[in-house]
Parts: structure tokens; sequence; C-alpha cells
């Protein structure tokens, strides 16, 4: 049996957005800034999936910006807020130790230029606090910003407790939503979202492509200079086939988001309540306010890479965290950040589950991932010290 179970890292695309993609790739290839009836064909599929992407999320569509995906829609709103704010004398930004390296390592750099950033406590449940939020805005905050739901453990942040406390205090909120959107609700107006970022190949559209919502008023700064593109703020010719491909297959997410969200959430506690049977097993995150696909457990005794390799032999693809950190030998930040020790963080497994995924398939991973437990645990050093008493167990 094949089972591909790490769609937080990458989904296939859909047929619909596929097809949407030939038919710009193949036959309406023209330039949307070229003046002649085949370019402005390219411009009319653009501003109709600007439009229909816009409606997914209860957007205005002039605030959808295309982007080449989540890690620049990101970049662009924080860097954005920060130059807004350090003209106004706000140099404080707010956010979480668990959000996306994208976010982090562009706080980092802001840090270097004399910003000021507050990285708000998440206890065990992975989950930030509005209240929380709302102690930390000082007369300097000039940004909020917090994941929608995390990548690693799947932790669905309440956004729009967070949203309505920014709104009042007048602070713009920026969220990572490249895991929330087509999966979860999305409303940036309900919500109070001032700036969203979102990435296609996180529902079933093309990778390489995504978008950056950022609510009328708030004066973009571009990343990338040239041409007049996105009103200027993103030069370069616009990727219509991946665009077009993106607004189809958001589409189709969004049109069958609630049965998907349940069928995957029973799915879901399933495979909790199999893997919790493993002696010394714990789940990361919050049992129910989570990702409905998402389940990510901590395995005392073993390393994660080893649990990757085997289940792989099984036809299993999972990971152990963020695809974008699975080259580090360091444990997962979001895992040390929840209060797991590094000798837990390392035993981690990430299984993010599709909507084709079936309770035969669940049961599946289930019993191989019992069964390699049990292996890799009968020729560990550290699991012999831990049975015999030499170490106390962590979980």
């Amino acid at each position: 049996m094949n089972i591909y179970a790490d769609n937080a890292a990458t989904t296939a695309m859909s047929a619909a957005a596929i097809d949407a993609m030939n038919l710009y790739l193949r036959d309406e290839f023209g330039n949307p800034s070229s003046l002649y009836s085949a370019g402005q064909r390219a411009r009319e599929a653009l501003d109709s999936a600007r439009e229909r992407i816009a409606a997914c999320i209860n957007a205005d569509p002039r605030c959808i910006i295309f982007t080449s995906g989540g890690s620049e829609s990101d970049n662009q709103a924080i860097i954005s807020a920060a130059e807004l704010g350090k003209r106004a004398g706000k140099t404080h930004i707010i956010t979480s130790p668990i959000e996306h390296h994208a976010v982090l390592h562009t706080l980092k750099k802001l840090q270097k230029q004399g910003f000021d950033v507050t990285y708000l406590p998440v206890g065990t449940d992975g989950i930030v606090s509005a209240a929380s939020v709302a102690a930390a805005i000082r007369p300097d905050t000039c940004l909020v910003t917090v994941m929608f739901a995390n990548n690693e453990i799947g932790t669905v942040q309440p956004v729009a407790e967070i949203g309505a406390v920014c709104a009042e205090r007048k602070v713009l909120f920026h969220t990572d939503a490249v895991q929330a959107v087509g999966h979860l609700p999305v409303d940036v107006t309900a919500q109070k979202i001032s700036m969203l970022s979102a990435s296609a190949h996180k529902f079933h559209g093309p990778k390489g492509v995504g978008f950056l919502y950022a609510a009328r008023g708030i004066k973009l700064t571009p990343l990338i200079e040239g041409g007049a593109q996105e009103r200027g703020l993103r030069a370069g010719t616009e990727n219509v086939a991946g665009i077009c491909a993106m607004a189809a297959a958001l589409e189709e997410s969004a049109a069958s988001l609630e049965e998907n969200s349940r069928k995957l959430a029973c799915l879901r506690r399933k495979l909790i309540k199999g893997l919790s049977s493993i002696p010394h097993s714990a789940l990361n995150g919050d049992a129910e306010k989570r990702l409905p696909s998402n389940v990510n457990f901590c395995f005392e005794g073993i390393e994660g890479e080893s649990l990757l390799l085997l289940l792989d032999d099984k036809g299993i693809s999972a990971s152990s965290g963020s695809a974008c950190t699975s080259g580090s030998l360091d444990p997962s930040h979001v895992l040390l950040a929840i209060g797991r020790p590094h000798a837990v963080a390392h035993g981690s497994l990430r299984i993010s589950l599709g909507e084709d995924a079936t309770e035969e398939q669940v049961e599946y991973i289930i019993s191989s991932v019992t069964e390699v437990v049990a292996y890799l645990r009968g020729f560990s050093p550290v699991w012999r010290d831990l049975c015999a008493g030499k170490s106390e167990f962590i979980l």
C-alpha cells in the first residue's frame, strides 16, 4: 500500500488546476501587459483569477497581490508593516516562537535594524491567546504577526479574536495562512485580518505561486523593483498559468471545505487514538483545535529520521516537521517552544492526510508506525537505558 501523508509539505495538483494551467501554458500564453488581443485575453484571465481568489476569502479583489508563494508574501507583509511603523515612530512587533521561518528570519533581520520583537509564549497546546496579544501591545507596536494554523503541529490560532484586539488597538495584524487557506474557513473581513499570506501548492495548486492580501489603505513596500505589474507592488511578468491554476484549485477546495473537514477530522481522531496506544508517545498540540488533516506525535527513544525511512519502506510518505527544515539536524523550534525536550523532539512524526484518505489507510499507518517504533526501540541504547532505569522517561 502506498500512502502519501505529507500534504502539509505539498499537495498534488488537482485536475481542475492542471487543466487551467495547461490552457495558459499552451494556447493563451500572451503577456498580460501587452496591448494586443492575446495579451488582453491573458489580462482578463488574470483579473478573473484575482476576483475568484478574493471571493474565497471575502476580500476586495484590489487587495490581492500575486507572489511566488507564502515566503515572499510573508516577507512583503512584514517588511511593509515595519516600514510604515518606522515612519510613524513605531518599531515594536509581536509574534510567536512557533511561526514559519519565513516570518522568524525576517523578524531577526528587522531586529538587527533596531526593531524590538516580542515573542509570545505558547503552552503545550501550541495556542497563542488573544489576551496575551492584548497585554503585549504597546504604544509603539506597529504589527502583530501570528500564523493562522501551524505547519508542524497543526494548531489553529484564535485568529478572529486576535484580529479584533488588533483592530480595537489600531495595530496591523498579519497572519501566515499558508496551511489554512483552502482547508479552514477564512474571512479577512469578519476576522479583521490586515494582511494574509497564502501559497497555491498547499491546496492542490502549482508550486511557485501564491498571493498576499493587504487591506485597502496599507501601503506595501515592493520587494522586487522593475515594471509596473501588480499596481507597481510586485515587478515581473505575472505567472498567468500558475495564477489561473491557483484560482481553480482554491475555488474547488473552498467548495468542498466543510465536507472534507468533517471527513478528515474523523480520520484524524482515529489516528490520534491509535498512535496514543504506543507506550511513551505524546500528541503535539491541542487534540481538537488543529487542522483536520494534521497529526503530530513524539515517540521517546527513537530518531525521527529512522522512523521516516522505515515508513517509506512500507509505502508511507510522512515527515518529522516542516519541509523547509528537513535538512537540518536541529530539533523542531516548534516542538521546543511547546516544551518538548531535545531528546523527545528528535523523535517526532508529522502525518498530514489528504482528502482522499481512507479508514483502511489510517489503520495501515497506525499498524506500521506501531511496528516501526517497536523495531527501532529494540536496538536503541537510549531505550535500553530508559527501560533499565538508568534514565527517566519523559513521556
